[in-house]
């Protein structure tokens, strides 16, 4: 199944619009979240030590914790620091056989990470010299850059500040 055309897309679009007039409010009418912020999102690699390189060495995300995981043993449990208090998290689990990332429902689409103007141009900088494969940001869209890391795990370097998608503030 491809994407919607014609008169199904017209329904799709026409759906989208349902729900925004039902659901999202103006911004001095929204609730207040009930939510802190993400302490963390977790997501399971195949090699420690690989997953370890790509995120620190190579994005510049310092590894802040590396302890067992409680729930299996033998497996490696790590944190990167990527900012403003949020932390990206590893699983390994030794024993596992592992499919290719792929999208489904439930998975995940992408990691999108705000970086500044600077970081964005240091990573491309980076990517270009390691001959690393990346979308963007010559699609049209010049504040995206796509990019996989050694899991299959599909990442977004966001070139804006948090809170604002295209220039506007969503927060």
């Amino acid at each position: 199944m491809g994407e919607p055309q014609g008169k199904e897309l017209e329904a799709v679009r026409a759906r989208r619009e349902e729900l925004r007039t039902q659901y999202l409010h103006e911004p001095g009418k929204r609730p207040a979240t009930t939510a802190a912020g993400v302490h963390h999102a977790a997501f399971i690699c195949r090699d420690v030590e690989e997953t370890i390189r790509f995120y620190q060495e190579f994005l510049g995300f310092p590894l802040v914790e590396l302890v067992e995981n409680r729930d299996y043993a033998g497996s490696s449990h790590f944190f990167f620091d990527i900012g403003n208090g949020n932390l990206l998290g590893f699983f390994d689990f030794p024993g596992h056989e592992h499919p290719e990332q792929h999208e489904t429902i439930g998975g995940l689409q992408h990691l999108a990470l705000s970086v500044t103007a600077e970081q964005f141009d240091a990573a491309k900088e980076r990517l270009d010299a390691a001959g690393t494969d990346y979308l963007g940001p010559d699609r049209g869209v010049d504040n995206s850059l796509y990019i996989r890391d050694p899991n299959g795990l599909n990442m977004e370097l966001y070139r804006e500040r948090l809170g604002y998608f295209e220039g506007d503030a969503l927060l």
